[in-house]
């Protein structure tokens, strides 16, 4: 797991910056309901996304909510007033206080499989009888855009996905939602070089295989091997689930 307080100030820079924040708020706002007043976006982050909901529709009210102190003091420049320090399982908030909540690139981080029931139940309690909760699902999986660089990967170690969509899907319907809907859009400017997947290898970016790891010092030697070494190969395709809370 990173360290995000620490990845704060780099982290728009390294996972797409604005091209990839301005696709999935739109993504994300084609899920949300016209009438909705209130929304809250949980892991905002540095609140890259969280922004562009909050422009694109002046009517409606959008509250950020992020564990880091580090994202959530990025994410208060950009909205002032609208973020708040907030544990994603124990939301500080009563029940049916909004009309949509969201979760984008959430899910896919969270070790325990009780956490993300726990997260999934958490948004459903927020969100009033007939609001919309808008999450990620898959998202390791949407980087294997079938690459030289993914064939190289193929036989590393892989935790099972928490975001799997089966998995998540069973989490929302025992909070009683109901399916209202997904998406797909592309994380712009983040299609994998061999260079910079061996560096984010080293680094630990990829969460089963540590840095100094003799198996991960092989792949990314295999990976400096493979041709135009800076030339990204195809951004991911990322996937949206909606779920309305009936009533």
């Amino acid at each position: 797991m990173l360290d995000y307080d620490k990845e704060a100030d780099a982290y728009d820079a390294s996972r797409g910056g604005e091209p990839r924040a301005a696709a999935a708020a739109d993504a994300v706002l084609g899920l949300i309901p016209a009438r909705a007043a209130h929304l809250l976006d949980v892991a905002c982050g540095t609140g890259i996304v969280t922004r562009r909901l909050a422009r694109a529709r002046p009517a409606l009210r959008v509250t950020g909510a992020d564990l880091t102190y580090g994202m959530a003091r990025m994410a208060a420049v950009r909205l002032p007033g609208a973020i708040v320090l907030g544990d994603g399982r124990r939301l500080p908030f009563a029940d049916g206080a909004f009309d949509a909540v969201t979760s984008v690139w959430l899910l896919h981080l969270i070790d325990r499989p009780d956490d993300v029931r726990s997260i999934v139940a958490e948004c459903a309690r927020v969100l009033r009888p007939g609001g919309v909760y808008v999450t990620t699902v898959d998202k390791a999986a949407a980087h294997d855009v079938g690459s030289d660089i993914d064939d190289v990967l193929a036989p590393r170690p892989r935790r099972p996905a928490p975001d799997a969509a089966p998995r998540v899907e069973a989490y929302a319907a025992a909070q009683g939602l109901v399916d209202a809907g997904r998406a797909r859009f592309p994380g712009r400017g983040q299609g994998r070089s061999p260079r910079r997947t061996a560096a984010d290898l080293r680094r630990g970016w990829f969460t089963l295989l540590p840095p100094g790891d003799p198996r991960t010092e092989a792949f990314a030697a295999r990976l400096e091997t493979l041709p135009d070494q800076d030339r990204p190969r195809p951004d991911p395709v990322f996937e949206l689930r909606a779920f309305r809370k009936p009533g």
